[in-house]
């Protein structure tokens, strides 16, 4: 009987080895590289995007607001996933502590879901720019953004707790292989020996308000702005209204489509499902704030404001 209980050790495993990259040993150091530029990049790119909206009053708008929410939560993902993935990178252990396990799966789900109403807000908060723009500030007040940032984050984190508070309570029976470039809720499921049934149906209800819903709400609202759009006189007025909703647009292609791709399907091979979640965790917070300023002239101005004037500089460089 004694032997028996320390042959089935359902205790959680005090470290996990994540797999990754380490069946094509030939893409670790390109990919440590990559990862790394893309890693600082992103650290900069969206702590400016916070900064900026900060100090410049042109961008103290409900739009930068929720811009702000968006940065933030690329930045917590990338802090609690990149990291770790670096470290597995460069070197020959490929371990996590089962508290930096733990935190992977509750920052990930948190911010994951959280992004995805994020997203269906920014739809909406679209929308009624375009489509109700005489009504936009009675709508879109600081306290209605307010109250819709909570509410984003809120959902995302019970989602946090019910997800990992679940997973954390199922017996992993020793075995600690994490297929995986970091610890997520279905990964570790693989590794449980008990009945999953109860999280598989979390996991299935969830994605209908977070992979359902959310996309809905994005694809109804931009079904109204195109429509309203098209009904502008001017071809100037579209252009305008079409440049203004495109960077979203291709935030939300960017984020949905990996994810639908990733869990919303029949299991795939584990390499698949490793490269969609590097593309979420790595080129997605890097591209966003990229794409978000770009082209757009308010942020281009709020970096003339901040940085040294053109005159200033050369008057140092005469000297």
């Amino acid at each position: 009987m004694q032997r028996a209980m320390e042959g089935q050790n359902v205790s959680f495993p005090k470290t996990f080895l994540l797999v990754g990259f380490s069946d094509h040993p030939w893409l670790e150091l390109p990919l440590f590289g990559v990862i790394l530029v893309s890693h600082i990049l992103t650290l900069m790119g969206n702590s400016s995007i916070i900064l900026l909206s900060l100090v410049e009053p042109r961008l103290q708008t409900s739009m930068y607001f929720f811009l702000d929410n968006l940065s933030m939560l690329d930045l917590c993902v990338t802090c609690a996933i990149v990291p770790q993935m670096l470290s597995n990178l460069c070197g020959p252990e490929k371990t996590i502590a089962a508290s930096g396990c733990i935190t992977q799966v509750y920052i990930f789900t948190c911010t994951s879901c959280t992004e995805c109403v994020l997203l269906a807000v920014m739809a909406f908060d679209r929308y009624v720019a375009i489509c109700q723009p005489l009504r936009y500030t009675l709508i879109m007040h600081f306290w209605a953004c307010v109250w819709l940032a909570t509410a984003c984050w809120a959902s995302g984190l019970a989602n946090s707790l019910l997800q990992g508070t679940l997973t954390l309570q199922l017996p992993f029976c020793g075995h600690h292989i994490v297929d995986h470039l970091f610890c997520e809720v279905p990964a570790l499921l693989k590794l449980a020996c008990g009945d999953t049934t109860a999280n598989d149906l979390a996991l299935k209800l969830v994605a209908i308000p977070f992979g359902m819903v959310a996309p809905l709400i994005v694809l109804i609202s931009y079904s109204f702005i195109a429509r309203a759009v098209l009904k502008l006189p001017s071809a100037g007025g579209r252009y305008k209204a079409f440049s203004t909703c495109s960077s979203h647009l291709l935030v939300v292609t960017m984020f949905f489509g990996p994810g639908m791709y990733t869990y919303l399907q029949p299991p795939a091979n584990s390499t698949q499902a490793k490269f969609m979640s590097f593309l979420y965790c790595v080129i997605t917070p890097l591209l966003n704030p990229l794409i978000y300023t770009l082209r757009n002239k308010d942020v281009k101005v709020a970096w003339r404001r901040i940085l040294p004037a053109q005159h200033g500089w050369k008057a140092f460089k005469v000297r």
